[in-house]
């Protein structure tokens, strides 16, 4: 995948339409800066999204309440094997992003390679860097960028304590 080019996406799902919630780098650094000068906050999350459970809707919907538009970094296929090991992801790429691009919650959704997306945020500089309530600030990739530029990072839990992890764990369970 080159730098300005979106991965292929799930049917229906236009990356390059004008609009779109699929963004190339490129398109990000757009957005944010039109959101930047309209005076709209940009909260930014990112993660692997894999096999979406209510842990997942749940944050994602906290995070939007903490401004006016939301950003999911979604980790590339390779990052998620390098990440989460053999087997994952679940879903490719284009399953993951067309669930999230179905989430209202989430306005935008822009794909990294590498294993952290601190060089995303660097450029993008949120308004809010929002992580799930098991993160510590000094875990939290990026953090001291977002806030020398004025953002401010949050954390949020949710009432549904669970992984992809662990569900895949129960599926497997569940089939022996």
């Amino acid at each position: 995948m080159t730098p300005d080019k979106a991965p292929r996406v799930s049917p229906g799902i236009d990356p390059g339409a004008e609009g779109g919630k699929v963004l190339s780098p490129d398109r990000a650094r757009k957005v944010r800066q039109r959101l930047a000068r309209t005076g709209a906050r940009l909260v930014f999350t990112n993660g692997c999204f894999d096999l979406i459970h209510p842990g997942h809707v749940a944050f994602l919907q906290q995070a939007r309440a903490l401004g006016d538009a939301l950003l999911v970094a979604l980790n590339s296929d390779d990052s998620v094997r390098r990440i989460k090991g053999r087997g994952r992801p679940i879903l490719s790429i284009e399953e993951r992003i067309g669930v999230l691009a179905g989430l209202e919650a989430v306005d935008y959704i822009c794909v990294f390679e590498e294993d952290t997306p601190h060089d995303i945020l660097r450029d993008l500089l949120p308004d809010v860097l929002v992580k799930g309530g098991d993160y510590s600030p000094d875990q939290i990739v990026a953090r001291e960028v977002v806030e020398r530029a004025g953002g401010r990072v949050a954390t949020v839990s949710t009432r549904f304590n669970t992984s992809t992890s662990a569900v895949i764990e129960r599926i497997i369970e569940r089939v022996k």
